[in-house]
């Protein structure tokens, strides 16, 4: 644990939101686990055993309860701060590719051997590959049953398990029940995989989280027709096992929740959906210890008290915001805009998006932008040549967003691709890889933001400066980018003219 039992067990006795998701409460009377938040009646500390995962307390043979549904919890943040190897493991766990190629892809795809990535989640978690897994299953599984009206096969393989058999055997084990027994008498629907589908789902998050910042940084930047965004919501198309889907991201006000409504007849994707609103999103952070360590630095303890709960804005799609990048080079926002606008219009295939939602396009591939003629579009020649070179890369695997490079390894790959700098690759490293530690030192503003007055700040100045804010350095450059924005509206205010 990394705060006093003390501290936690005031928390416990009140309640606390902060604390969702980052322990679970063994109750050794009933052989159930608990979130923090549970409505029951809040057990004697003699009676409690506390676990940093569901999977650990899984694990350890308790069952979870039915009335405050551990799988709703938050992210587990003490897996946040686990070895590189494993973190990236956790990623592509969520994301499917244990269902698609067993340990061999997973161990394959992180760079180790199977055995060592075992090793590694013993080590580092207390539990294996595949309890984390068969959990990560199970929770989807169970709030499929509990927030929509899917029949039972459509939960079984939306949720990644493989038949119906094991779906029924894994509720049977953990719950002592059948699946259909847990949904209390609410109707099923009659769609099924493979009709047309809306799934409505709502995920959770620990306060403090300043939402309406995060959604105000993508609406400057969403791609018109490929994107939209609200005061309280962000919609966009995409594909998904190719074909065209519609997802829709509301903030709940007055709820630490968000809603997702994903439009697809593809529900065996719905978990890696899931997983990349939470990263794009940074649902799993506990922004009360980032704001916490960031405070300690006297240079970040003002921004911090003025903007509490700020998160870190990750791409949907990291090739999608990469191209971008690449037009933004020394150009404003707005123009930025046009650009990959015009991009998206001319090369990405035409959708029709359900009502209410204003998406006319997907977004191109790799495949897509490598061979196409991008001439026309006011995209410079240099430009150009480095979007289809970034295509080929990923297209080749050589370049990979999933999660599976080590963020160093992706910034020095990407830069051999002519036109494509520090800066750049810096910036679509903090924007694509989900990588709290990321730091675009050669940020001309986030040198101007991290200097006191007086003081001049070059890139290997910064850097020396940013190790006290390891490993929370993406969270620190988003609070100075806010802290110049404020500074110079404010300027702007008092002196429009400029004089």
């Amino acid at each position: 644990m990394q705060w006093h039992p003390e501290e936690f067990e005031r928390a416990r006795l009140a309640r606390d939101p902060h604390f969702d998701g980052r322990v679970f409460i063994g109750v050794l009377t009933t052989g159930i686990y608990c979130r923090p938040v549970c409505p029951a009646r809040i057990p004697r500390r003699e009676n409690i055993r506390l676990f940093a995962s569901a999977v650990a307390a899984a694990e350890a043979g308790f069952r979870p309860c039915l009335r405050c549904r551990p799988e709703s919890a938050p992210g587990t943040p003490a897996w946040l701060g686990t070895s590189h190897t494993v973190a990236r493991a956790l990623q592509l766990l969520a994301q499917g590719v244990l269902d698609e190629g067993g340990m061999p892809a997973l161990a394959r795809a992180v760079g180790v051997g199977e055995r060592q990535l075992a090793r590694l989640f013993q080590s580092h978690l207390g539990v294996s590959v595949l309890a984390v897994a068969t959990t990560q299953r199970l929770q989807l599984a169970k709030k499929l049953i509990d927030e929509t009206e899917l029949p039972m096969a459509s939960v079984c393989f939306a949720a990644g398990f493989s038949s119906i058999r094991r779906f029924n055997a894994v509720f049977a084990e953990v719950y002592g029940r059948t699946p259909l027994s847990l949904r209390r008498g609410r109707p099923t629907s009659a769609a099924g995989i493979g009709a047309s589908t809306r799934i409505t789902l709502r995920l959770h998050y620990r306060p403090p989280f300043d939402w309406a910042a995060m959604l105000e940084y993508l609406q400057r930047r969403a791609i018109p027709g490929v994107e939209w965004v609200t005061h309280d919501s962000y919609a966009r198309s995409l594909l998904l096992d190719g074909e065209v889907a519609f997802l829709q991201v509301q903030f709940l006000s007055g709820t630490h929740q968000v809603q997702v409504h994903l439009h697809s007849n593809r529900l065996q994707a719905l978990p890696p959906v899931l997983e990349r609103v939470r990263v794009m999103f940074d649902l799993k952070a506990v922004s009360a210890e980032v704001d916490a360590h960031l405070a300690q630095d006297p240079r970040l303890q003002p921004l911090v008290a003025a903007f509490p709960g700020t998160r870190v804005p990750v791409a949907w799609d990291g090739f999608e915001v990469a191209v971008r990048a690449i037009l933004g080079q020394q150009v404003s926002v707005k123009a930025a805009t046009t650009l990959v606008a015009r991009l998206a219009r001319a090369h990405g295939r035409p959708c029709e998006a359900p009502a209410g939602l204003p998406l006319t396009h997907v977004f191109p591939s790799p495949a897509e932008l490598a061979r196409a003629s991008l001439d026309g579009l006011g995209i410079t020649a240099r430009r150009i040549a480095a979007i289809q070179s970034l295509a080929r890369a990923v297209q080749a695997g050589e370049l990979r967003f999933d999660g599976s490079m080590a963020t160093a390894d992706f910034v020095a790959r990407i830069q051999q691709i002519p036109g494509i700098g520090p800066w750049t690759a810096q910036y679509i490293a903090l924007r694509a890889l989900n990588d709290a530690d990321a730091f675009p030192h050669a940020d001309l503003i986030l040198l101007r933001a991290a200097a006191l007055p007086g003081e001049t700040l070059d890139p290997a100045a910064l850097l020396a400066l940013a190790e006290r804010w390891r490993p929370w350095r993406a969270y620190a450059v988003l609070l100075l980018w806010r802290h110049h924005g404020r500074a110079t509206s404010t300027a702007r205010i008092a002196n429009p003219k400029g004089d």
